[in-house]
């Protein structure tokens, strides 16, 4: 607990009772300047000793998985949430979207708040991602984009604001967007493979994390030359491509996803792979359509996890191994649950702390049947 040695002591007049309030050993000043009750709400985790931190989002996702999944997933030693690359708490992003308040300056939402706190020094933000963009004025109602490529180069682009309606029409340009500086797209390199997305497009923000997701799934997939391979809720098929290189071009590699800008950086990205087939369309009809067995699926859907529709169409498939990433600890607990009730067991599960400073997790569960 983050709440535990004694701090000091009080008494209760109307109890007689004298009693102690108490802060945790782990509890250190905030990490992130900006953040806090009266501050930005971007690091809601700062006030935690890192190494208490991963603990803490390890018996979160435990927690969880217990109580909506049914799954027992290691002890207070082993439940832990794991640092991604070197484990640095500071200077992590690569990506960053703001919001912009009436007077045109850029920042963050308050906590638990829609007023903006216009101090852009987050501690998870390098200072080469945000240098400058306080300064400058924008759009009021519109977004920032800012991305770092992979040559750390940045990019920075103003998205809307949304057009106003006015009756049944809606007056101005249809969601207007500016290049501010360097592309509209940026370079996103992993395993040797190159990514052109648009700067307002999903990429993992950690600059760790796409490259270790991938490897993981690359390393847990099983799979052989000649077989098949999905990837749902694929983005821009950086999973494909992993696993397009395992099955060769024998094999077969389908991904998914309802982004109509993702699945055209991944037909880009994998056009040398012919044995991939890039579809745009929602998961649900994508699985409804297909009449091959896979040998491995891999699901990284959103927030709100793949869901009991979804997953009981995959088990309708009878594939033998799925690896599930979720990024929310309840929806990927339910989820789990549900691979359980349709006779899965779960090979191996890990959690990692992909976004250091906050509550979030990213977690990874192989499932076999």
């Amino acid at each position: 607990s983050i709440t535990s040695t004694t701090f000091a002591c009080q008494y209760d007049p109307r109890s007689s009772r004298t009693w102690t309030r108490t802060v945790s050993p782990d509890r250190v000043d905030s990490l992130c300047s900006i953040a806090g009750a009266d501050g930005a709400g971007c690091c809601d985790l700062a006030f935690a000793e890192p190494g208490a931190a991963r603990r803490l989002k390890g018996s979160v996702v435990a927690n969880q998985l217990a109580r909506l999944g049914g799954y027992t997933w290691g002890d207070e030693q082993t439940a832990v949430a794991e640092p991604v690359g070197a484990g640095e708490v500071r200077g992590w992003r690569t990506r960053v979207r703001l919001d912009t308040a009436r007077d045109g300056r850029a920042g963050f939402h308050r906590y638990h708040s829609a007023e903006l706190v216009t101090d852009l020094n987050c501690a998870q933000l390098p200072v080469e991602l945000v240098d400058g963009l306080s300064e400058m004025r924008w759009t009021p109602g519109a977004h920032v984009h800012a991305v770092l490529d992979s040559d750390g180069r940045r990019h920075v682009v103003q998205s809307g604001p949304k057009p106003v309606r006015t009756g049944n029409r809606a007056g101005g340009p249809k969601n207007p967007t500016r290049v501010v500086e360097g592309e509209y797209e940026a370079a996103q390199r992993v395993g040797g493979r190159e990514w052109m997305l648009p700067v307002t497009a999903f990429w993992q923000a950690h600059r760790g994390a796409a490259a270790l997701y991938s490897e993981l799934v690359a390393d847990r997939s099983g799979l052989q030359p000649g077989m098949t391979a999905w990837d749902l809720y694929g983005g821009a098929g950086v999973f494909a491509a992993a696993l397009a290189q395992q099955v060769g071009p024998d094999g077969q590699v389908l991904t998914v996803d309802t982004s109509r800008g993702a699945s055209r950086a991944a037909r880009n990205a994998l056009a040398d792979l012919p044995w991939v087939s890039v579809v745009t369309d929602s998961v649900r009809r994508a699985l409804s359509a297909q009449s091959v067995r896979p040998d491995v699926v891999v699901l990284d859907p959103p927030r709100t996890g793949a869901g009991r529709e979804v997953i009981d169409a995959l088990a309708a498939t009878e594939a033998p191994r799925v690896i599930h990433i979720g990024c929310e600890a309840a929806s990927f607990a339910r989820d789990v649950g549900l691979y359980l009730g349709h006779g899965y067991s779960v090979e191996e599960l890990r959690v990692f702390d992909s976004f250091p400073l906050t509550h979030h997790v990213e977690c990874v569960a192989v499932l076999t049947r």
